[in-house]
């Protein structure tokens, strides 16, 4: 009787790792010049965060550090309302465009009237949520 362990016939097969792509989505970051309003709470005004994209097909929603736990929970809805825009076909600057525009939101935030206004890129976006 032999004292080697027999091995398993699954470690001869081979492996094929199918990765999707998962859900539409905007690029995260970009270094061109971007559109942004920000999202306030609908109970007190607090701010909760921007919303920003560019023409070139770049998106995203950036949480507004001081605002705590709402405000990363609110991201949540706002990057839902980009996905779904994306796989709608919407450019970037449309979806922020539709989305500004629309005062009655799912969640805890809407967007500030008067609050659309441009920055040279994500980064400055990324940086005001920061550093309030």
């Amino acid at each position: 009787m032999s004292s080697e362990r027999p091995i398993n016939p699954r470690f001869d097969e081979d492996v094929h790792f199918n990765l999707s792509t998962g859900p539409a989505r905007y690029q995260a970051y970009t270094d061109k010049p971007v559109q942004y309003f920000t999202v306030v709470d609908k109970e007190d005004g607090s701010v909760l965060g921007y919303l920003w994209a560019d023409d070139e097909g770049a998106a995203a929603f950036e949480s507004r550090k001081a605002g705590g736990p709402r405000a990363m929970n609110e991201a949540g809805f706002w990057i839902r309302r980009l996905r779904s825009a994306k796989e709608r076909g919407l450019p970037s600057s449309q979806a922020l465009s539709e989305l500004y525009g629309d005062p009655e939101t799912a969640g805890k935030g809407r967007p500030l009237p008067g609050s659309l206004t441009d920055a040279p890129n994500a980064g400055v976006v990324e940086a005001l949520a920061e550093g309030e």
